[in-house]
């Protein structure tokens, strides 16, 4: 049996052993927590006390936590076996479907009073056992020397195929053991440092150095790919290869099949599809319990600005949104009646030098209320009601101004695949500190690039205490 199949089946094995432990350890927490006083009553209240504690109820929870880690991704080799995302996935999965005809029974309130301590127990433990068993397993692997014997083919002076060896060096489980150039090296050529040979040699290297595992970083033509092939499944190896995408900024491919021709897709960073309804759904949800909450404040600080300075409340500016399409953009105002006539002679107190990003500290248009809500960021609140009516987002890029596109490049546009936010990436790690457009445009882009729920709620936990510590704003 090879090398390969061996550790996989250790891997797996390892992983049951961590889950297994877990399961137990949860199992009995829970069981001593029920037999609290206060959680008694509790339980004898909601009419429902959990789940039986009889041998067949745990077989059936501890195949049920199988089930949903196997679903959920958390036995894939990779990092997917140590992801707290995958874990809890998995969790959850695991009891639902232990839960399932109990709510529909007994009601969601009852359920929700096992449920919840139920997955919070398993997921901190299983996530503990493997963290554990992540620990355990360094010094067990140096003992017994079970790491993978790896070697890269490609050009070492490639700085894409440099990144990937220092990526792969810093790794415990693997062993870099050198190079193979898929270009023939001259007999008369000066030896490389640790380049061990070229394709011709592969089958060579690979019994000398008892090869594992054959990375790819670079470029074949169909010939040497047959030829590589055969080298690497001969020598009783595996052969992974580096996405020539990955190298390739911020393209994503995407597997697209027409039966019986399977082709890539090629796109950049954009929310499309079902992620494009899903954020919707929670920005409609979040947007239109947020006006509710806020209108008493909503009224208060409009009345503020109205004692303050003549002018109207609110200041709606022509920005541009998803795909370049303009919308007015709601804010309070927080400056004099015909402030944007004088920008114009205040140019030269722009802080970040960009026109794109025109922000002056201490900026005299702004007035005594404006300075407060600036610096709290209270004059952002009325744009939940574009968020509501579907022209921005919670969490999104920043919005910029419709003559801006002018004086964008290629790469700038991709920040246009996502509706703006009230919040993002740029508002959490600097605000109006961050002066370089390019800058803005690198997290807005990773944004649309990493989107996912997490991301969102990661990101306005974040947005608190930026507004709190109220750095960069002006």
């Amino acid at each position: 049996m090879s090398q390969h199949a061996l550790r996989g089946i250790g891997r797996v094995l390892a992983l049951f052993a961590a889950d297994a432990t877990a399961f137990v350890l949860s199992r009995t927490i829970l069981s001593l927590l029920r037999d609290v006083s206060w959680l008694e009553r509790l339980a004898d209240m909601t009419g429902w006390r959990g789940a039986s504690s009889s041998i067949y109820s745990e077989w059936e929870m501890a195949v049920a936590l199988l089930v949903g880690l196997v679903v959920a991704g958390a036995y894939h080799s990779g990092d997917a076996w140590r992801s707290p995302r995958h874990i809890l996935s998995g969790v959850t999965l695991a009891v639902s479907l232990m839960l399932w005809n109990d709510m529909w029974i007994r009601g969601l309130l009852p359920v929700l009073f096992y449920a919840a301590p139920a997955i919070v127990g398993l997921g901190v433990t299983t996530l503990f056992a493997r963290v554990a068993l992540e620990r355990l397993s360094i010094p067990l692997r140096h003992l017994i020397q079970t790491r993978e014997r790896v070697l890269l083919l490609g050009n070492p002076d490639d700085p894409a195929s440099q990144k990937v060896f220092e990526r792969l060096s810093h790794l415990d489980t693997m062993e870099v053991l050198g190079w193979v150039t898929l270009q023939p090296t001259p007999a008369s050529a000066p030896a490389q440092k640790g380049v061990l040979g070229s394709l011709e040699d592969l089958w060579k290297v690979m019994q000398g150095q008892s090869v594992d595992t054959v990375v790819l970083s670079g470029y074949v033509g169909d010939a040497q790919l047959q030829t590589l092939m055969e080298a690497v499944v001969s020598g009783g190896g595996r052969l992974l290869a580096v996405s020539r995408y990955e190298r390739m900024g911020w393209i994503r491919p995407s597997e697209v099949s027409y039966h019986p021709i399977s082709f890539m897709e090629l796109t950049v960073p954009s929310l499309r599809g079902q992620q494009l309804w899903v954020k919707r759904a929670v920005d409609l949800l979040g947007a239109g319990m947020g006006l509710l909450a806020i209108s008493p404040l909503l009224g208060f600080l409009a009345l503020l600005i109205k004692l303050d300075s003549r002018g109207p409340v609110f200041f709606a500016q022509e920005r541009a949104g998803l795909g370049g399409r303009t919308f007015r953009m709601l804010k309070f105002r927080t400056m004099r009646v015909g402030a944007d006539a004088e920008k114009a002679h205040l140019a030269h107190l722009n802080a970040s030098g960009d026109a794109r990003l025109f922000k002056i500290p201490n900026d005299p248009r702004v007035t005594r209320v404006g300075t407060f809500l600036r610096k709290w960021s209270l004059d952002e609140l009325p744009q939940l009601w574009n968020v509501f009516i579907g022209e921005m987002s919670l969490v999104g890029p920043r919005p910029f101004f419709e003559a801006d596109l002018a004086t964008y490049r290629e790469h700038h546009f991709g920040r246009l695949g996502a509706r703006p936010g009230i919040t993002g990436l740029w508002q959490v790690s600097g605000r109006s500190s961050i002066t370089d457009f390019e800058e803005v445009v690198r997290l807005d882009t990773e944004y649309i690039h990493r989107w996912s729920l997490w991301l969102d709620l990661e990101i306005l936990l974040k947005t608190v205490p930026a507004v709190l510590r109220r750095s960069g704003a002006y």
